[in-house]
């Protein structure tokens, strides 16, 4: 975020305007805050308990739409990602909508997981879409819908964070209606499209691929694919959960594109002949990014080879899975609605500025909070659990391999239940920026924020570690309350 920084005025100004915008939050009409109950309509809640008893088969439809608009030279569309005011001047890959329809045949319902092209959705845009998918009738049954966001760093900007200046949206309006329905029709195109067939999964290490830029260095190194077998012998799907950056083309791009998940699909095709693909985030927080990130950074030209080469690499990868295990026809998932308190003041100050249109609520002592939701979903008895998670996770809170209060910046100690203790399942991954995107998800005993300007300017800790991602975060206490809600949501279905 680092709002104040683009006005290159003095620390001590830098102050006063800090102070005084925490004053107008005081005078935010009541209008603006909306609860909880009010923004969950269109959530749908899935399974109240989970079934161990699997269906006669997989069911399983697949669709996509284009997103990119089609006047994108000749209107304005800011890119997302990196710099304000940076218009999209050409396409080089196009934004999709990826929808699949899941269903076990237990009679129990359907479930939708739809990647887009983009760096991250709100909560209020993503029940749009339920909206539409839910008041259309079309899918009877279905019981989860989820749409989570690739993080293309190259795409159109669909938060409204990167406009012509920090206090203007980047959004475009009839872009977003137009993602929307596109979104939405592509997940009614994935139910009429569905077919009888298996379902299968396996996993593949990288090697080199990724970096973690934020100590600790611990990040998900291994890639998960599902692969569904149509019996009627059509083309494959797969659907690759894979924890990166997707920013290879680097901070100067000019160009739409979905950066490396699109080259990644090219190369599963040519290797398949055809197959459908779906590419699903992970725990990126912290930062997990692409090897060669600082090479491409500020070399736009480099970054238009690396973004293929490093597609490839990822397509090769995926293509390596040597090992699959047929997952048994059952799909449990439970989603529930949270309150995520947010002390940044800078997001807070765009979202009343109508810049972000997340939903906030306020409670009695005044603090203000992002609601959101986090859901959890099995595939298989006890086969794979998945952690659906509404921002961009530090991986520590998911393995438990956090600093110690000798090397965090607070010096204290993290005191969480990590997701991996909280499932039983053999297998276990996150996606990332799933139902919401709400910054960076840090453990509270590596939260540092500048001593008297936080969250609008970066600062270093003792050992000079930068802190830049506590600028993108909604405060310390994210942390710890998506995982006390995800532990008591999975604790309910047992």
């Amino acid at each position: 975020m680092e709002i104040l920084r683009f006005l290159r005025l003095p620390d001590l100004v830098k102050g006063i305007i800090s102070g005084l915008l925490s004053l107008i939050l005081l005078f935010v009409p009541n209008s603006t805050y909306t609860s909880v109950e009010e923004t969950s309509e269109y959530m749908l809640k899935g399974d109240s308990t989970f079934s161990d008893t699997a269906g006669e088969g997989w069911t399983v439809g697949f669709a996509s739409s284009v997103l990119t608009p089609e006047d994108i030279t000749s209107d304005t569309y800011y890119i997302a990602g990196y710099n304000t005011n940076n218009p999209a001047l050409s396409v080089l890959d196009d934004m999709h909508a990826k929808a699949v329809y899941l269903d076990d045949n237990t009679g129990r319902g359907g479930v939708i997981v739809c990647a887009i092209d983009c760096v991250g959705m709100s909560r209020k845009d993503i029940n749009d879409i339920r909206k539409i998918v839910i008041n259309s009738s079309k899918i009877p049954g279905i019981k989860s819908i989820n749409i989570c966001s690739t993080h293309s760093h190259s795409a159109v900007d669909t938060q409204g964070l990167w406009g012509k200046n920090f206090f203007s949206d980047g959004k475009n309006a009839e872009f977003m209606e137009s993602l929307k329905s596109k979104t939405a029709e592509a997940i009614i195109a994935a139910y009429e499209n569905r077919k009888d067939g298996k379902l299968y999964f396996g996993t593949a290490e990288d090697e080199g691929l990724l970096i973690d830029t934020r100590n600790p260095v611990d990040y998900d190194s291994t890639l998960t694919r599902l692969r569904f077998e149509p019996a009627d012998g059509s083309d494959d799907t797969y659907i690759v959960n894979f924890a990166c950056h997707a920013e290879c083309l680097g901070a100067r791009t000019t160009v739409v594109s979905a950066d490396f998940p699109a080259y990644m699909e090219k190369e599963i095709v040519e290797q398949t002949g055809g197959a459908n693909v779906v590419f699903i985030n992970g725990a990126i927080g912290g930062l997990v990014t692409c090897e060669k990130l600082d090479d491409v950074l500020r070399n736009f030209e480099l970054g238009l080879e690396y973004v293929k080469e490093f597609g490839e690499d990822v397509g090769e990868l995926v293509m390596s899975v040597a090992d699959e295990t047929e997952l048994l026809p059952l799909v449990n998932i439970k989603t529930e609605a949270v309150e995520v308190k947010c002390d940044n003041i800078a997001l807070l100050l765009v979202r009343i500025l109508g810049v972000l249109n997340n939903d906030i609520s306020k409670n009695e002592n005044g603090d203000i909070s992002i609601i959101s939701e986090v859901s959890y979903m099995e595939l298989g008895d006890k086969q794979i659990g998945i952690f659906m998670i509404p921002g961009e996770l530090s991986p520590e809170l998911e393995s438990g391999n956090f600093l110690t209060a000798d090397t965090a910046a607070n010096g204290t100690e993290a005191d969480y239940k990590p997701l991996a203790e909280m499932s039983e399942c053999k297998h276990q991954f996150v996606i990332g920026l799933c139902n919401d995107e709400i910054g960076y998800i840090i453990p509270e005993n590596d939260f540092y924020l500048h001593e008297w300007l936080p969250y609008f300017n970066t600062t270093v800790d003792a050992a000079g570690r930068n802190h830049y991602e506590e600028t993108n975060s909604t405060g310390p206490e994210t942390a710890g309350t998506l995982l006390e809600a995800m532990d008591k949501l999975i604790a309910s279905v047992k």
